[in-house]
């Protein structure tokens, strides 16, 4: 019974968790991301062709948009832009898709760059018209001024389930890799040593508590105020 209870006791212990700053560390919190972006992707699109399927008149302009904006957001975000972490193009030629792959993520990397800059003539957002009388009905004139804004036209349904698909699988390569390089971490960690683990940085695991915030007061600051 003793060694039971000591066993019990010791896996009530709770564990420390301390912040790992290796550069294989690092490259296993990129490839989480990129995943996270891209489940992100999956998402938006799924909701977006729920949302293309309803009548016209049930539809609300702004939610497409929105979606269809955020989603290429976060697809472009999963590239590397500069730097030696995210994904390539070669990631992209190395899924297992048929069809011109790499050129309609190229068509939605383009797509996410003239929706996130403003536009360097204005005429291609919105066009200013004079609205002239007739002239067949009597004297020429200026009526007044119109202005028509330009509509981002959303892809149909087929384009939206590409752009899915296309995430789809560039999330479940990038989680094969992040598997492989789990080990890595884990490898790299242990060569680190125990002496020089136990004195890193504790890394907070789970949601935060009040007491985790600073601006939130305590009970005892609170009833020092009320006193």
């Amino acid at each position: 019974m003793t060694d039971e209870k000591a066993s019990a006791d010791s896996q009530a212990q709770p564990e420390l968790t301390v912040a790992l700053e290796l550069p294989s560390a690092q490259l296993l919190a990129d490839q989480i991301a990129t995943i996270t972006d891209l489940q992100f992707v999956m998402e938006c699109c799924k909701r977006l062709l729920s949302e293309l399927v309803k009548p016209e008149e049930e539809q609300d302009p702004v939610v497409p948009q929105a979606l269809w904006s955020a989603a290429l957001t976060a697809y472009d975000r999963s590239f590397a832009r500069g730097k030696k972490f995210g994904l390539t193009v070669d990631d992209v030629k190395a899924l297992p898709l048929e069809g011109q792959v790499v050129k309609f993520h190229e068509w939605a990397v383009n797509e996410r760059n003239v929706i996130g800059r403003h536009p360097t003539n204005p005429f291609d957002e919105a066009r200013v018209g004079a609205v002239l009388s007739d002239p067949s009905q009597g004297d020429r004139e200026v009526r007044g001024i119109t202005v028509l804004t330009a509509s981002h036209i959303l892809v149909d349904g087929a384009g939206v389930r590409q752009l899915g698909a296309l995430a789809s699988e560039l999330a479940k390569q990038t989680a094969e890799k992040a598997q492989k390089q789990e080990n890595t971490v884990l490898a790299d960690t242990q060569q680190t040593g125990l002496d020089k683990l136990y004195t890193m940085t504790p890394l907070a695991v789970g949601a935060p508590t009040d007491e985790d915030d600073p601006e939130s007061p305590s009970g005892d600051s609170a009833e020092g105020n009320g006193g």
